[in-house]
């Protein structure tokens, strides 16, 4: 699935990994499942830390999310992210295994301190600019708090679901089942989004 120079790449990337677990595949017939199932035997065979395993049971297919220490944690890509969505994909391999984010000591803080059940969808093509920022910031999250799931869903893949919610331009964020935003965000503007706490938080810090 990767080329030469790619899996040379990738592979000094995931010797930056301290923390071993596991890619959790769910596949079904379809080439697309193939296409996944030989990209994450390429991640599986770069890395002693990760492991592969393909008997998952998500309702969609193909997609694969991250187990560590038995517990489910992070994000799940629900298509195969290439493209632009190649370094979203490095990003997660990364923070799964234990490599800390570049971010700052405070927003990491502010992710951990989100209280609640926070679902998130996002739908990407593998064609836009704006996705990677919404899909890295949100797997981010994903990765920092066991409350926050993040699904990135490749609309191209999932046409059933995007015509069900009429889905016209990506990226397209949807929590807990309603829509959430459009467009390219960061970080800083989904917390201030999602925390409507952190203007009390900042009150007390004056």
């Amino acid at each position: 699935m990767l080329d030469a120079n790619l899996k040379t790449q990738l592979q000094a990337y995931l010797e930056r990994v301290t923390e071993p677990y596991e890619i959790v595949a769910s596949l079904d017939d379809g080439e697309k499942s193939r296409e996944m199932l030989a990209l994450l035997e390429d991640i599986d065979a770069l890395s002693d830390k990760i492991a592969l395993d393909t008997a998952g049971q998500d309702a969609r297919k193909p997609s694969f999310g991250f187990r560590r220490d038995g517990v489910e944690i992070g994000p799940r890509f629900a298509g195969l992210p290439m493209g632009h969505e190649f370094t979203s994909l490095v990003l997660a391999l990364l923070q799964v295994g234990g490599y800390p984010p570049k971010v700052s000591d405070e927003v990491i803080a502010q992710i951990k301190g989100i209280e609640g059940e926070f679902r998130f969808e996002t739908y990407f093509s593998l064609s836009c600019h704006n996705c990677p920022d919404v899909v890295q910031a949100l797997n981010l999250m994903a990765v920092l708090n066991p409350n926050i799931k993040h699904v990135a869903i490749d609309g191209a893949l999932f046409q059933d679901e995007v015509e069900r919610r009429q889905i016209m331009a990506v990226p397209s964020i949807y929590l807990n089942g309603e829509p959430f935003g459009n467009g390219r965000m960061g970080v800083e503007e989904i917390l201030a989004k999602l925390d409507t706490n952190s203007g009390a938080r900042e009150a007390d810090k004056l």
